[in-house]
């Protein structure tokens, strides 16, 4: 038996979904959608699908080749599965956290933050550069324990078709046990959120019982207005820009930098700088005010 990517089957269910919310936005939230802000947003769901597939195949002789050196061999049954995806699960949470913390992997991940509009087209403005940053590695060790590589494969595709939904404003709250358990549109619409008591918060693929149990979790909050985007907005629609400007900007900050801050342009977190003239999101939530104090 082999896994295999349900990813293409949900590309139509994705197309179908994002015309039901056009329709429900253009009566509604009129300003939900922007036409070239969308434009970039499909763009980049393609170019991440066909970075995806010229890298694919050194991922998964990667994971084969790991796998070699298993610690056990697990088969197939349900329960193999269940405890693939919640591993899987938890090892996307693990990233994601890094990927808000340290620039290397923000370089691949802010284009996803970087629209300030927040629908089911956000859900597809996914990475050109994932393989760059090396985000793969995080669900490496699921394979040493002895999972199939194809299983894994699959339980990351679902997490990624699962997570689609949540790209909306259309849907408020789900039923309070849903809300303690699964991540939610109400929970994600946090995460994208730049104002500070939101940043680096709701990190959850599938099951927000991760952010609870590590501190990370943040209620949406009835009294705070939600602006989407990341905390220097992008300010284009240039294509390219959104798919490399950290890059860029990472490049440009090593090769102005001293020898002795070089280092930490690259790994540190996104906004530090050596001599203190950028905030990074720690520093925003430090000096947070809350509205009325």
């Amino acid at each position: 038996m082999s896994g295999f990517d349900p990813i293409p089957f949900a590309i139509p269910g994705f197309v179908l979904l994002i015309a039901l919310e056009m329709a429900w936005a253009r009566r509604r939230d009129p300003l939900a959608y922007e036409p070239r802000d969308t434009f970039v947003s499909l763009m980049l769901g393609l170019g991440s699908v066909v970075a995806g597939l010229l890298t694919a195949g050194i991922v998964l002789d990667l994971g084969t080749w790991l796998h070699g050196f298993r610690f056990a061999t697990l088969g197939w049954a349900w329960w193999t599965w269940l405890a693939c995806f919640l591993l899987d699960d938890l090892a996307y949470y693990l990233w994601h956290r890094a990927a808000h913390r340290v620039r290397w992997f923000w370089a691949a991940h802010v284009n996803h933050h970087s629209s300030q509009h927040y629908n089911l087209s956000t859900a597809l403005r996914q990475p050109w550069t994932g393989f760059l940053s090396a985000s793969f590695a995080f669900r490496l060790p699921i394979v040493l324990l002895g999972f199939p590589p194809a299983m894994l494969i699959t339980c990351g595709a679902l997490n990624l078709i699962y997570q689609f939904w949540i790209h909306t404003t259309a849907i408020g709250r789900m039923p309070r046990w849903f809300e303690a358990v699964f991540n939610t549109p109400s929970h994600h619409r946090v995460h994208h959120a730049v104002e500070a008591p939101y940043l680096d918060r709701n990190y959850a693929g599938v099951l927000i019982v991760w952010d609870r149990l590590f501190g990370t979790f943040q209620r949406e909050r009835d009294d705070l207005e939600i602006h989407f985007g990341i905390v220097r907005q992008l300010g284009t629609f240039n294509l390219l820009l959104a798919a490399f400007h950290e890059w860029l900007a990472i490049a440009a900050d090593v090769w102005r930098a001293p020898w002795r801050a070089k280092f930490g342009y690259v790994f540190g977190p996104p906004g530090w700088s050596h001599d203190g003239s950028r905030r990074s999101s720690a520093d925003i939530k430090r000096l947070w005010r809350e509205p009325g104090s």
